[in-house]
């Protein structure tokens, strides 16, 4: 064969600089590039034997075989594949954006299955200028009589062709590592970028170091008596150590696994020794091929600490983590892979394309969850109450992202009652079919609420979690008859005796009171409510304004908490509980009693109202334990 020079041709607008600098957003990308290449390589021989268009020995073993030499600073990937002739190196690889796979497809499309077939668009070759400096082709087609073929190019645009030297079918490609990709001439770090990329690839993919011994494990042992010499040793070789798993777990369909292979899977692929709450296998046929297995990890006490990651792959080769498009965004909370063929990719193979396809995965990835949390709920209710508090910041994340999410689970979210029960919102209506639903947002902050709730056989749901203001928003927005109020927001009629005392005496009390109250405390804008209450123990409440609070909140969450407090004030209203003594001692006229006296019980009993439902500030905190000694004192 002649040497042969020329010039790449560029398709389109397509530009080769573009390519090699632009392309691709990181330079590892190169690994999953070229080890696609091996594997489709592989792919199309094995798909030609299958058609008897090609023969192999029936022992043949197919495997990707990388080669890292440090000090020749080379790193050459080879495969047994179909290899090419000269016509094809020229027609692939010279032609930047003609697709070898597309071109296959194309040739055997009423004969094959393209969803096996991974590159599409004829760029991923030219990932590896972007560590190598001088790029080597070395490649024997499986044509009875083919020539083995050389290519050579610097990175230009001008390439070398002529004959080569390899032997056996199949293609090497000789990156001559330049100093953008140094890095990968560690072992470490391209042992780590394969793995990242390749870990599901169909076919096993081996890492040899050149000046290193190749990483082998023990054959299991045979009770075969073929497996022994005369001296009863085992004779089996040791085998080599594949970076990747050919058949993973989420390929296999669901009846095929165990629980310890769902667990043993997990642990492998995200480095996570605790073991996952539950998980769904996804298996869809039609109208798209779509293959995964999500997984519900244990959580975080904290919202927005969570970080999951659900990992994307096109044909067992990883894509990315966590794209929004697929993924409803509140799943990216989750832990998985997902593996879809169909994927409209856009010729980096790192980003979709805009289309209709990719919302109707996420829909349907949206929809299994929903039927997977129905079945659960509706099958073993104990176990899904173990774990809801671990699922529930998952559960309604996805119920204020996605309305249909939201319509179809409706009916299993569950509230945790100060009883330590857990009901649906329909099972706690039946209980309190009227009036309001209270709700605890601090159990230990607002424990004396609590415990007047329970003297009473009454119960409030506790919605502790960051995520629960802005969801029974949603809820009340949903649901018209609902309405939330947080268990120091008003006095539930159940916790008042029912006594109806005389309206000109009650209106008198309440007037001489809040005088006293305002004068003692300073406050002008003081609201007092005088109110006969069951547990004649507590002394004095304080109720905040459901709204304002609310507006308070969305303030800070928002982090407009430096805006002035005299827009949105919060409204307060001192309770006053009429059976207790220290009040009735204050709206019986005495002449024992001195204005000083009376003046410190207003501000006690305001503190401790206070106390009950946020703590004071350093300087009030001071006042009160000063004033509850000098209360003290005045006892003996």
């Amino acid at each position: 064969m002649a040497v042969e020079k020329g010039n790449l041709s560029i398709h389109s607008e397509n530009i080769f600089p573009i390519i090699k600098k632009w392309l691709y957003s990181d330079h590892d990308i190169f690994a999953r590039e070229l080890v696609s290449n091996a594997s489709d390589a592989i792919t199309k021989f094995k798909r030609l034997v299958s058609m008897n268009e090609a023969s192999a020995s029936d022992d043949e073993v197919y495997e990707i075989n990388i080669t890292l030499d440090p000090e020749k600073k080379t790193i050459v990937f080879s495969d047994n594949g179909i290899g090419m002739t000269e016509e094809e190196v020229k027609k692939y690889i010279n032609q930047i954006a003609f697709s070898g796979a597309e071109d296959f497809i194309e040739k055997y499309k009423d004969k094959s299955d393209k969803e096996q077939i991974i590159g599409h668009f004829g760029l991923g070759f030219y990932s590896a200028f972007m560590v190598g400096a001088q790029v080597e082709i070395q490649s024997l087609s499986y044509q009875d009589g083919a020539t083995p073929v050389k290519w050579l190019c610097d990175g230009g645009t001008t390439f070398e062709i002529s004959e080569g030297s390899r032997i056996a079918r199949g293609t090497d490609v000789i990156l001559y590592v330049g100093e953008e990709g140094a890095s990968f001439l560690d072992e470490y770090t391209l042992r780590q970028t394969i793995q990242k990329y390749c870990s599901f690839m169909p076919y096993p993919i081996y890492l040899e170091v050149v000046g290193k011994p190749v990483e082998e494990k023990e054959p299991e042992p045979e009770e075969s008596e073929d497996s022994e010499d005369a001296d009863g040793e085992d004779t089996k070789a040791p085998e080599r150590i594949a970076l990747n798993t050919t058949h993973p777990l989420y390929a296999k369909s669901p009846s095929e696994c165990t629980d310890e292979e769902y667990k043993a899977f997990y642990r492998d692929t995200f480095h996570d020794y605790k073991e996952p709450l539950f998980w769904i296998h996804l298996n869809m046929d039609y109208p798209f091929n779509l293959k995964g297995i999500l997984y519900f990890p244990k959580l975080n006490t904290e919202f927005d600490t969570i970080e999951g990651q659900i990992k994307l792959y096109n044909s067992q080769v990883f894509i990315a983590d966590n794209i929004k498009e697929v993924i409803p965004e509140f799943l990216l909370l989750l832990k998985g892979v997902i593996d879809c063929p169909d994927l409209p990719l856009n010729v980096s193979r790192s980003f979709l394309q805009n289309d209709g396809f990719v919302r109707k995965i996420s829909n349907y990835i949206s929809k299994k969850v929903a039927d997977k949390l129905n079945s659960l709920f509706k099958s073993d209710r104990p176990a899904f109450e173990g774990f809801w508090d671990d699922i529930s910041p998952f559960v309604k994340f996805g119920g204020l992202k996605d309305d249909k999410f939201f319509e179809s689970v409706e009916g299993i979210y569950l509230f945790k009652t100060t009883d330590n029960r857990y009901v649906t919102l329909q099972e706690y209506r039946e209980k309190y079919p009227e009036g309001k639903i209270f709700y605890v947002s601090d159990p230990i902050q607002q424990s004396q609420y609590i415990k007047l709730f329970k003297d009473q056989s009454l119960e409030a749901v506790i919605l502790d979690h960051s995520i629960d203001p802005a969801f029974i928003s949603h809820l009340e927005s949903k649901k018209e008859d609902i309405t939330f109020a947080r268990i120091d927001a008003d006095l539930s009629d159940a916790l008042k005796d029912g006594e109806v005392p005389d309206e000109a005496t009650h209106k008198e009390a309440v007037e001489k009171l809040e005088t006293l109250f305002k004068e003692s405390l300073g406050k002008d804008k003081l609201s007092i409510r005088l109110e006969s209450m069951k547990n004649e123990d507590t002394s004095s409440l304080m109720i905040l304004s459901e709204e304002s609070r609310r507006m308070q909140d969305m303030l800070k969450m928002y982090g407009m908490s430096g805006m002035d407090p005299n827009m949105f004030p919060v409204e307060r209203t001192l309770v006053l509980n009429s059976k207790h003594p220290l009040v009735k001692r204050l709206m019986t006229p005495s002449d024992d009693l001195s204005e000083d006296t009376k003046k410190m019980i207003c501000e006690q009993l305001y503190d401790l109202a206070m106390l009950s439902h946020m703590q004071l500030p350093p300087e009030e905190m001071t006042k009160f334990i000063k004033r509850s000694n000098d209360l003290l004192m005045r006892l003996i």
